[in-house]
């Protein structure tokens, strides 16, 4: 389609220890458009941060290597483009907000200097012109005395203004797609609201595709169009945000909505998938989450799922949705074959 932003397939990371090949990304394929916002889910482990890693081509190398798969920004492959051309790429047209902004921002260097590199380093523009647009930038996320703020260091900040400051640096270039890791991890509830109002904004004013890494349901609910469920380095299920809310497919997904705790019950037992997530191996065959499903049936022991097309883009990596014919199979006729 032509307001592709971005588009990954099959997509293959792994990282060669001493302990064997650890396939941490197995065949991902995702895409994001323009003014898109999609959520990756799942649990820690799952490969949702070193899919991000890919795209930005940071997988630290060794022990890490991109081994298969494509990623086309606007079309151009970045699995195939120069050293250079990822340079010229990464932080101008495709930026990213990491997961920890404490460790992300240089604690030796002012926030005005951090924020002047980045715009520098990518847009032909004098020190001053360059000073002037990062004041604009810390106002726009909504910090107040941008000016004074410019000359501080990163310790002297909140963990939600260090957050905003990093915001502020993955937009300073105007991207096409912004890739946010986690970006209210450790915030109060109060900050995280106002962090993703922000991102809504931003979204909503430059149609700037946003590609949201988190485990927090609440948080895809609240920002997310469209949906990604992540498990053991695959993808699992896929669809739109109220869909997958509203009607989960597949057995993974479901149990991550069960675990939300509901408001209006007292007293209520939260709920947790037994078991733990697999490590992931080599060879593997069979669904992944075989083990942990209540659902599972001899065939998921013995061959490996593919990710079924349901309806209207909706997928799911379960037989349970698959009969010979190739037609949906229902919860209840799900139950029965379990």
């Amino acid at each position: 389609m032509p307001n592709e932003v971005l588009k990954i397939e099959d997509l293959h990371t792994h990282f060669f220890t001493d302990q064997g090949e650890i396939p941490a990304v197995d065949g991902v394929s995702l895409t994001v458009h323009k003014g898109e916002v999609v959520g990756v889910v799942g649990e820690s482990g799952c490969g949702k941060s070193v899919t991000s890693l890919s795209i930005m081509q940071l997988i630290p190398s060794p022990p890490g290597k991109i081994v298969g798969g494509s990623i086309h920004f606007k079309g151009e492959d970045l699995l195939s483009v120069s050293k250079k051309r990822i340079k010229e790429i990464r932080g101008n047209e495709i930026s990213m907000i990491f997961q920890e902004p404490m460790t992300s921002l240089d604690p030796l260097f002012t926030i005005g200097n951090q924020l002047r590199e980045a715009i520098r380093i990518h847009q032909k523009v004098t020190k001053k012109q360059a000073n002037e647009r990062s004041i604009e930038m810390l106002k726009l996320v909504g910090i107040p005395r941008a000016e004074a703020v410019m000359n501080e260091y990163p310790h002297q900040l909140s963990g939600g203004m260090r957050q905003r400051v990093m915001i502020a640096i993955a937009m300073s270039c105007d991207p096409e797609i912004l890739i946010a890791d986690e970006p209210t991890t450790a915030l109060d509830v109060t900050i995280q609201a106002q962090i993703l109002d922000l991102m809504k904004k931003l979204n909503q004013e430059k149609e700037t595709a946003i590609l949201m890494i988190t485990h927090d349901l609440g948080v895809v609910a609240e920002i997310c169009d469209r949906v990604i469920v992540m498990y053991a380095g695959q993808v699992v299920e896929e669809g739109t945000t109220r869909e997958i809310l509203k009607d989960p497919k597949h057995p993974y997904t479901k149990g991550l909505i069960r675990s939300i705790p509901k408001l209006h019950e007292k007293d209520q037992q939260l709920y947790s998938i037994p078991g733990t997530v697999p490590k992931p191996k080599m060879g593997n065959v069979g669904c992944r989450f075989n083990d942990r499903c209540e659902y599972a049936h001899d065939r998921c022991f013995a061959e490996t799922p593919e990710l079924f097309s349901i309806i209207n883009n909706r997928y799911s990596r379960c037989f349970l949705l698959d009969d010979s014919e190739g037609k949906v199979v229902t919860d209840a006729e799900a139950n029965i074959r379990s």
